[in-house]
């Protein structure tokens, strides 16, 4: 195959990676997706598992799952059986088997302290071979420079792997919570010190922030106060799933910043 058609099937896949990414509620069904790709449907089935070395069928409940594992860790007020349904599982009972036999705990034991690092894993395909053979080759990026005020805020020091970065934020809202800053009031900055591609897991260090007006009481969550210092900024709005996030950080730092001249 040259390059102007795996250039083309790159697209085609990436089209139909996004369009389940937005359609995970509804019913995806080989042959639906195989138009969306415009291929015959035993052409899309075979080579969509060649491209991301996994099922359409496995693709689509993984993702389900990973949604309902948010739902489960962040969203306490959602019932389980109202997590399950949106999944696209008939009833809690099946949900509960295919949750448990995905990552080793049922969904209640994944709300009441869900083991991060091996859900984790199950998501390494996302990161690795297969999202990057399903992006496009080319992506319309705009940088824009702003000035960024200082700013005082209550922050959660991530030190180790980031495998394990959703805990934190678990325990990051639960301090939000007690203390009436959910994110409609208080601004959100996550502060990545370090690249997780070339950063031992254990020095990994990331601040997850929340803009306060005075400074942080003494609590049991390690939640601390900072100050942002006012800075010129570049700014790059990232756009889609987050396993696309080093895509964007790479074109800020690899590409932009040594050709602006900043």
């Amino acid at each position: 195959m040259d390059e102007a058609s795996k250039s083309a099937y790159q697209k085609r896949f990436c089209t139909v990676y996004d369009y389940i990414r937005e359609h995970l509620h509804e019913d995806l069904s080989v042959e639906l997706l195989s138009q969306v790709a415009n291929f015959s449907k035993h052409h899309f089935h075979r080579q969509f598992s060649a491209y991301t070395g996994i099922s359409v069928g496995k693709f689509i409940q993984l993702l389900r799952l990973k949604r309902a594992s948010y739902r489960l860790a962040f969203w306490k007020d959602h019932r389980i059986i109202d997590i399950a349904m949106s999944a696209g599982f008939e009833n809690p009972e099946s949900f509960s088997h295919a949750f448990k036999k995905m990552f080793g705990q049922t969904p209640s034991e994944f709300r009441a302290k869900a083991e991060w690092q091996p859900w984790q894993q199950k998501y390494q395909f996302l990161n690795n071979g297969a999202r990057q053979r399903m992006k496009p080759e080319q992506r319309d990026f705009q940088v824009k420079i702003v000035e960024f005020n200082a700013t005082k805020v209550a922050v959660l020091e991530h030190r180790g792997s980031p495998e394990l970065i959703n805990a934190s934020v678990q325990t990051f809202i639960e301090w939000r919570k007690e203390n009436k800053l959910p994110p409609k009031v208080s601004a959100t900055y996550n502060i990545v010190y370090d690249d997780p591609e070339t950063t031992l897991p254990e020095v990994f260090r990331l601040d997850i922030c929340a803009a306060i007006h005075s400074d942080v009481k003494q609590n049991s969550y390690g939640v601390i106060t900072k100050i942002t210092p006012a800075c010129r900024c570049a700014v790059l709005r990232h756009l889609g799933p987050d396993e696309n996030l080093a895509e964007s950080f790479h074109y800020l730092y690899a590409q932009w910043l040594p050709e602006s001249g900043e």
